[in-house]
């Protein structure tokens, strides 16, 4: 008998507008891979469906329901990027609608950053949402599939969750999160083996244009995975942190919760060897922060070395400015295989990133660490973010010209957004500003995105200026000349189509 059945919801097309046809990631569900793995191994069976890989029609979904009758059904709506918990309630919803106009009585719960920020809005709202966990889900969910009949009367014993009845919403006593040292015994690893693929495992899934520089043909098979959770900074404009939450605020605010847990380093190279094992050389490591504690990554990179003599990985991990300075580091991580660095540069102006707690690096040169890390043949994603509270039309500006002046290879630039259980939300919600009125809308990508505004600036101004830089950027003759250097013409000429391709703004008159 099927105890669980976890389902990656989807709805890119709704986000990404025209660039979901060819250029958005299809990233791997990286959390219904850990809880299926961790549901195993407690003794329960657990399949996944991932929507968007397998191209699933609602009804074909429902379909796949009828056909197994799982014990319960769980959306996992996580995502790989900060908002994407959020804009990935909206396909889910959708999805879970239409699973109950047909009739099925199975319990439906969701796990997933926005329902661990906001559980008792999220159930209000929401018909279709029967129970929700309250963290990360890990304990809570192996409480609930431990009952041997999951019913309203049954659901007050359980732990770490959230539930409706008679209109009201409860919610239990909060659950731990596994703790450090039960990382490699309560999060076993990932299901690889329950994931759909077409001629091998993983090539249904895609890594960013970037990451494959920029050539179709290397972006899959693709995985993600992780070596750490959650992150040691509190900075405002970021929920990662809400996987840690362990009580019932009805608001959650990350940066309440903000620390970090690993896997040992012998487990966590037992999955790559299986990755690579099964052909996977397109690897991205989602931790927040990977090179941060040397004591975790540096006996891992070292690992990889020696799975890397060809230099066949294609790996990419994120980092701070400031943690990058150790004596030969970048020489050890780009010999691991990591040839991209995600580095959160935010803004060019220091006195915009210390007013979101980002900027312990104000006394560093952006520019030198940059050059470092080229000069190590690693080139760099560089975040940057347009709509922090401080910022004015000259600091934005002031940002642009830097990540002109940078030329990275990679280049993303966010409109700040209120995402739910960062401390912006709160704030915004404290100070009256119009929030996004639905869940795609907090995609900055979205056609109906609704960014914050500033003490200096509106919500159209910042997000004009942010789509006319990206245009600037990716046309830019010094980039595309260095990307027809690195990489080949090809990849240049593919930059060039994606940049054809304008996102259309409804408060831009679109």
């Amino acid at each position: 008998m099927l105890d669980v059945l976890f389902i990656a919801p989807g709805n890119a097309k709704g986000i990404y507008q025209d660039l979901a046809n060819d250029y958005s990631a299809i990233e791997p569900p990286t959390w219904a891979l850990l809880l299926a793995e961790s549901c195993r191994s407690t003794g329960f069976v657990p399949q996944i469906i991932d929507v968007t890989a397998q191209q699933l029609s609602h009804q074909d979904v429902v379909d796949k329901i009828n056909s197994i009758l799982p014990r319960v059904i769980v959306l996992v709506v996580y995502g790989q990027n900060v908002n994407s918990g959020t804009t990935g309630m909206s396909g889910a919803v959708i999805l879970t609608n239409f699973i109950k106009q047909k009739n099925i009585e199975i319990p439906i719960v969701y796990i997933g950053s926005h329902v661990q920020a906001l559980p008792v809005e999220t159930l209000k709202k929401e018909s279709s949402i029967d129970i929700v966990c309250l963290n990360e889900g890990v304990y809570a969910l192996q409480n609930l599939l431990k009952l041997s009949t999951i019913n309203i009367k049954t659901l007050s014993t359980v732990n770490g969750i959230g539930y409706k009845k008679d209109k009201k919403v409860y919610l239990t006593k909060p659950e731990r999160v596994v703790p450090q040292d039960r990382m490699d015994i309560d999060l076993p690893g990932y299901a690889w083996d329950l994931l759909p693929y077409d001629k091998q495992p993983l090539d249904l899934y895609r890594s960013p244009m970037w990451h494959a520089e920029y050539d179709f043909d290397k972006r899959s098979p693709y995985a993600a995975i992780q070596t750490s959770l959650g992150c040691n900074f509190k900075c405002n404009f970021c929920m990662i942190n809400i996987i840690n939450k362990d009580d019932n605020e009805e608001v959650g605010v990350a940066s309440n919760y903000s620390m970090m847990r690993y896997w040992s380093t012998e487990f966590i190279i037992k999955e790559f060897d299986k990755l690579l094992d099964m052909g996977v050389k397109t690897i991205r490591i989602v931790d927040e922060m990977f090179l941060l504690n040397p004591k975790y990554y540096i006996p891992l990179c070292e690992e990889l070395v020696k799975r890397n003599k060809d230099d066949s990985l294609r790996m990419w991990a994120y980092s701070r400015i400031d943690t990058i300075r150790r004596p030969g580091i970048l020489g050890l991580v780009r010999k691991a295989g990591i040839k991209w660095l995600c580095l959160g540069i935010e803004s060019g102006d220091k006195n915009v990133r210390l007013e979101v707690s980002k900027g312990t690096f104000e006394d560093m040169s952006i520019q030198n660490i940059v050059q470092q890390v080229h000069d190590a043949d690693i080139e760099v994603m560089a975040n940057y973010i347009f709509g922090l509270p401080k910022d004015s039309k000259l600091s934005m500006k002031k940002t642009f010209d830097l990540s002109l002046d940078l030329c990275t290879a990679g280049w993303n630039t966010y409109a700040a957004m209120a995402l739910p259980g960062s401390q912006l939300y709160k704030t915004a919600i404290q100070e009256g500003h119009k929030l996004p009125e639905n869940y795609e809308a907090y995609s900055f990508h979205a056609y109906n995105t609704q960014p914050l505004p500033t003490e200096y600036l509106t919500p159209e101004e910042i997000l004009a200026y942010r789509d006319k830089c990206y245009s600037e950027y990716h046309t830019y003759a010094p980039f595309l000349k260095k990307i027809e250097k690195k990489f080949g013409i090809k990849a240049m000429e593919n930059i060039k189509k994606m940049a054809i391709l304008k996102l259309k703004r409804r408060i831009l008159g679109d």
